[in-house]
């Protein structure tokens, strides 16, 4: 080839034909266990749970690692528990196998679509998962497998929001992503008050002194102090996680305030 034709050919600018990466390349998901429940009064619908589990395997096939937690609500809630007279170190317990239920069953319907993954339990229980091992974790993300941690932080007092903003900042993941039944944050409840208004950004800040019902103060202020934004969806839509993930759908992002300096 002559060499003004190789020259002409090196010249030719690469980036226009590769792929940006994503914004978030490692999210947490954080799902409550009513998520998995259907209208015919399961508490965990497997028809339900296989269309939870497309969502976050179509999730995985656009790059992104993945973790999980799943709350135990549908099964049994410690809080509602203890108010009607368990003690609630006992409630949280039961709470907290009540969400390794949970992991089992998303793991369970994962894996009948191909997607390997691994459930790491904060209560050691080896005969049904793997105890948290943060290395390990590590290790499973960087193989492709979805980690789902169950079993909160493994002591009472301390919600799965807080297990989840936990395992967030310990796995360095770029983002919370919340899956609920609406699609943001609100000035009020939308179910109740058909004129609110959604954020479509909000700051930690503002979601601590209006009490806006995110998450408990406690996982706001970790993912606070860790920077780690949270991004609430509606995971009850079909392929709105993925699409969310791409920067497209309707959420809100829950993030430090912007001031005019970092615009």
């Amino acid at each position: 080839m002559p060499r003004r034709l190789r020259l002409l050919r090196c010249t030719v600018p690469e980036y226009p034909f590769r792929m940006s990466a994503p914004r978030f390349k490692r999210v947490l998901l954080k799902l409550s266990g009513e998520v998995l429940m259907g209208e015919v009064g399961l508490a965990i619908d497997p028809v339900v749970t296989a269309r939870v589990a497309g969502e976050i395997a179509d999730a995985r096939a656009a790059g992104h690692e993945l973790c999980v937690v799943v709350g135990g609500g549908n099964i049994f809630r410690g809080l509602s528990a203890a108010a009607k007279g368990i003690e609630r170190a006992t409630a949280d317990y039961m709470g907290m196998l009540a969400t390794v239920m949970n992991a089992l069953a998303v793991q369970n319907a994962l894996e009948q679509i191909g997607v390997d993954t691994r459930v790491q339990s904060a209560i050691p229980m080896a005969s049904v998962c793997e105890p948290f091992i943060r290395r390990r974790a590590e290790r499973h993300l960087q193989k492709g497998r979805v980690v789902i941690f169950a079993a909160g932080v493994g002591s009472p007092f301390f919600t799965t929001d807080s297990g989840a903003a936990l395992r967030a900042a310990e796995m360095q993941c770029d983002a919370l992503f919340k899956g609920t039944s609406v699609d943001g944050v609100y000035d009020a409840d939308p179910k109740k008050v058909p004129s609110a208004t959604r954020y479509p950004t909000v700051s930690y800040s503002r979601v601590l002194s209006d009490d806006l019902k995110v998450m408990d103060a406690s996982a706001i202020a970790l993912c606070r102090d860790n920077n780690i934004p949270i991004v609430v969806f509606n995971i009850r839509e079909h392929g709105n996680f993925a699409s969310v993930l791409r920067g497209e759908g309707v959420s809100t992002i829950v993030q430090q305030e912007l001031t005019h300096a970092g615009l």
